[in-house]
């Protein structure tokens, strides 16, 4: 008996022998944004685990785009050495092909690691000023973002595109732009997150508009064949924010501006957030974008 899950697939000119793909998985062991012996490990196991994609972390383009102190990042020469040294460690003693997810949390960011209750950073643990669409934090207790500005989207927007640039000069073999759980580019596009008034608001083309000028920033940057896919939020799971009809929107949108691939996730914009838990609870949304958003 023959699975789909063993047969090759192509996402623009990358060829994987199968469909197993390692989704990233935050480890909160970097050094001020800098990868360690411990990422070295930890994908160096998985790049030997058969599976044909090993898909980075959340890595963030900006300092203060870190979801921890303890998160990885692609902001300076520091960051692109450490991760240069892991990404060449994994294709020579791995099988996988890598990709990196670049990310910024927006206003989840400055919070603790995990295991340090998950909670926003206080005023003795080191925080720094978030910031998302709106002055609206992401629920009681947690930081309050300050509103961005055209010169903060022009920012973050140069931002992403240099992580990008840098991801190739790594040797990483496909990108990932993070529009899902919550961050920066999700609470864009959520009305649950962004109360604009402006252009960059309201309406599904005013919250889409500045995460697809990221988008088309990026893309202009990395080569056509090079694949560049992003992680979408299927539905936010609360009454009044995303739904499956948005992500297929989400999804035409996207595809016209030359990515190559959505991987449909959901949920998290607001603590209220609550999803099935029976096992493949993403895939209807993931077959409806496929489906109608090509």
């Amino acid at each position: 008996m023959t699975s789909a899950l063993f047969s090759p697939i192509k996402l623009a000119d990358l060829e994987l022998p199968n469909r197993i793909a390692v989704s990233p998985m935050c480890q909160y062991s970097a050094d001020d944004g800098v990868g360690t012996d411990w990422h070295m490990t930890h994908l160096g196991m998985l790049a030997n685990s058969g599976a044909s994609l090993l898909v980075v972390e959340a890595t963030h383009v900006e300092r203060r785009g870190r979801i921890t102190h303890g998160c990885l990042g692609l902001y300076s020469d520091d960051c692109e050495a450490a991760l240069h040294r892991i990404v060449h460690h994994c294709h020579r003693i791995g099988t996988a092909k890598l990709a990196i997810q670049l990310a910024h949390a927006g206003r989840k960011a400055s919070t603790q690691r995990p295991w340090e209750g998950a909670k926003p950073l206080s005023d003795s643990e080191d925080p720094w000023l978030t910031i998302g669409p709106s002055a609206v934090p992401f629920g009681p207790g947690w930081h309050t973002p300050r509103a961005m500005t055209e010169d903060d989207m022009a920012r973050v927007t140069a931002a992403f595109t240099d992580a990008a640039k840098r991801s190739l000069r790594i040797g990483f073999d496909a990108i990932e732009l993070h529009f899902a759980h919550g961050y920066l580019l999700h609470s864009f596009l959520s009305p649950l997150a962004n109360k604009r008034n402006d252009e960059y608001g309201g309406s599904f083309e005013g919250r889409m508009r500045f995460p697809l000028q990221v988008v088309k920033s990026v893309r202009a940057a990395v080569p056509k064949g090079f694949p560049l896919g992003a992680r979408i939020t299927g539905t936010d799971w609360v009454e009044g924010g995303l739904t499956i009809d948005d992500a297929v929107a989400t999804g035409k949108v996207l595809k016209a501006a030359g990515l190559d691939y959505i991987d449909v996730s959901s949920g998290n914009i607001t603590p209220d957030s609550r999803w099935p838990s029976d096992p493949g609870f993403n895939v209807p949304a993931a077959e409806r974008v496929q489906r109608e958003a090509g």
